[in-house]
């Protein structure tokens, strides 16, 4: 269903020229960079507002959410950081090798097929807040979640928006995944746009609080604003019917739904040349017991270009499903009136 061909993706608006833009988690350091000597002061764009434009990929070795052995620690230690660039640097050695059967047929992508980060992460998650890096889902929201997994060949409407190809969504569209992890940002006076990679969806981000429109959409609304260096995005109108649908985001979290109440922050702060330090709260009283936090940065990538994501014309793995469980219902009930 998911498809790259390899054709640049246009911008669909016109604004003003392109800059570049790596970094480290607000105050702590998930990657062996040293720190800054001095405080960096971010450029200005011709309309006198932080520059964030240019081309930033957010691949990454940070899980999702924490594995229970870290606890509430944010941060590997040395000597697990150590293995985990060694665990990353036999995975790079091995990626042009195709993942294949014994039967010699290819059982999945091959390993080569992922984007892999560069260089191993400090962070024990993605998810910061709570401390335990853990996504606080309530259990109506997972019994949903596991019911709509259960039934996902019986109806389209209980497949992934991802896998009908209307959306990864969002929050989940700003989530590292294994592939599709670019995304580029361009600004004008009084606009921000984000082009991202995955489903190739623009967010036009009006900086000039005008009122949101009485149209609930998939993806919600957002307005932004200026902290000082810190673009801050607010999104909210949401038309409840998209989900947290993200390869990263594996188990409990993957496939948890959004309701009208979703509100997400997002705040960019460029800290260095080569780094977006980027954090993302998200609130849902009807799927979450609290709001909860994501934080990792968005890396400068010299090599790094975004791709058209198209999804096959007409979507046949969708429909292909749906009509071979079909069958498979039809096969079984013929085969109870012979035993009959």
């Amino acid at each position: 269903m998911h498809n790259r061909l390899r054709r640049p993706a246009l911008i669909v608006v016109a604004f003003i020229s392109l800059a570049w833009g790596t970094t480290s988690l607000a105050g702590q350091k998930p990657s062996s960079k040293p720190a800054p000597s001095k405080p960096w002061t971010p450029p200005k764009t011709l309309g006198g507002d932080p520059d964030l434009q240019g081309t930033w990929t957010s691949t990454t070795t940070t899980p999702f959410e924490r594995a229970p052995q870290y606890g509430n620690r944010l941060l590997l230690t040395d000597e697990e950081y150590a293995e985990s660039q060694r665990r990353l640097e036999r995975q790079l050695a091995t990626d042009g090798e195709e993942n294949r059967s014994n039967a010699g047929v290819t059982t999945g992508p091959p390993d080569h097929w992922t984007e892999r980060a560069r260089q191993a992460s400090r962070q024990t998650s993605l998810v910061v807040e709570p401390e335990d890096g853990r996504v606080p889902v309530t259990a109506a929201a997972e019994a949903k979640r596991d019911y709509d997994l259960a039934h996902s060949t019986d109806d389209f409407e209980y497949m992934s928006p991802w896998d009908r190809c209307i959306t990864r969504g969002m929050p989940g569209g700003m989530f590292p995944g294994g592939y599709g992890n670019v995304y580029e940002i361009v600004q004008a006076p009084g606009y921000v746009a984000i082009v991202s990679e995955m489903i190739h969806e623009t967010r036009i981000i009006p900086l000039d609080g005008q009122p949101l429109s009485k149209v609930r959409q998939w993806n919600g609304e957002s307005r932004g604003r200026w902290e000082g260096n810190t673009l801050v995005v607010e999104t909210s109108n949401f038309n409840g019917k998209g989900w947290i649908a993200t390869n990263m985001a594996t188990g409990r979290i993957k496939g948890i739904a959004q309701s009208e109440a979703l509100r997400v922050t997002e705040r960019f702060t460029r800290v260095d040349p080569d780094t977006i330090q980027y954090e993302i709260t998200i609130d849902d009283p009807n799927i979450y017991t609290r709001p909860w936090r994501v934080a990792f940065p968005f890396s400068r990538d010299p090599d790094a270009r975004i791709f058209e994501y198209a999804c096959h014309e007409g979507n046949y793995a969708m429909t292909n499903i749906l009509s071979g469980a079909r069958a498979q219902e039809k096969a079984a009930a013929g085969a109870g009136k012979k035993q009959d």
